[in-house]
């Protein structure tokens, strides 16, 4: 059985997925996490799915608010990428030290390559994730720049 596993996990790590940041507000609250599982799902309306681990504490914020900022982070990007890496509670400023700007939707994060404004129109609890489903009401981009690409060591972990 373990062999099986070990098979699906290699398997699973083969398929390439970009990292964006997703930020939210809700209140006086902010935050944002690092997000490797997203995917346009529909071309009308414009909708992509978005998948979160339970444990994440920006859930909250998504649920209270039903909207969220996706910010694409880029090829350029390493330094966005590793300051998210490490996580945030929602108590903890997570946008403290980056160059970003307010909008009702969450943070957008100047360093990234664009944005999608967010509206929640479902969500489906799969597995240990939360997939939500999300129609883009609004967007951004900032400059050609290639997107960053993530090629997981082990399918079956971030």
């Amino acid at each position: 059985m373990q062999v099986e596993q070990d098979m699906i996990g290699a398997a699973i790590s083969r398929i390439p997925s970009g990292c964006s940041i997703l930020a939210a507000a809700h209140d006086d609250r902010r935050s944002g996490v690092l997000v490797s599982w997203v995917q346009q799902v529909a071309f009308d309306p414009p909708s992509i799915i978005v998948s979160l681990k339970r444990s994440r504490p920006i859930i909250e914020l998504v649920d209270a608010s039903q909207k969220f900022l996706l910010n694409v982070i880029g090829d350029h990007s390493t330094s966005t990428l590793e300051h998210f890496a490490k996580g945030f509670s929602v108590e903890e400023d997570a946008f403290e030290g980056l160059a970003f700007r307010t909008t009702g939707f969450g943070p957008i994060i100047e360093s990234c390559i664009a944005h999608l404004k967010c509206e929640i129109r479902q969500k489906i609890p799969v597995g240990d994730h939360e997939l939500y489903v999300a129609e883009i009401t609004g967007a951004g981009v900032v400059d050609d720049a290639k997107p960053y690409i993530h090629i997981r060591k082990n399918g079956m972990s971030y």
